[in-house]
């Protein structure tokens, strides 16, 4: 396996929550020296409006952003571009996704675009329909 790893934003989620069950997982991956981590876009504004929601974290938007700045500082950050849409529209006629599973399609194919096929999630069964990635449960 690649060294290069998606990382979907419930991982980036439970970095930062310490009273999730999954917390110390997240920390202890997110720490991989010998993993290329990278993320995209549309998980930067998930992770945003998690933060910015949830009503037992009652987090103001500029902190949330300063903790997902530290978190960054050893993730890519992955952008759309021409080719994310062609592979975008490739997986929705291939997996006809519909509701929320559009923006995990949109992640996948934000990843794949970029040469990346292996995902780090929590959240399993959002992208085990997509057989171009590989999954990696955290």
């Amino acid at each position: 396996m690649d060294n290069s790893i998606l990382v979907d934003t419930n991982v980036l989620i439970y970095a930062v929550d310490a009273d999730s069950r999954f917390h110390e997982q997240a920390v202890k991956f997110l720490s991989d020296p010998t993993l290329k981590l990278f993320t995209t876009s549309k998980n930067i504004s998930e992770f945003l409006v998690v933060l910015t929601r949830n009503e037992e974290i009652k987090l103001p938007a500029a902190e949330c952003l300063e903790i997902l700045n530290n978190i960054l500082l050893d993730i890519v950050v992955l952008y759309p571009n021409p080719m994310t849409m062609k592979v975008f529209q490739d997986l929705i006629r291939k997996h006809n996704p519909r509701g929320l599973w559009i923006h995990d399609v949109e992640i996948a194919s934000i990843g794949i675009a970029h040469g990346i096929s292996v995902i780090a999630t929590n959240n399993t069964a959002d992208f085990k329909r997509i057989a171009e990635l590989e999954i990696v449960e955290i």
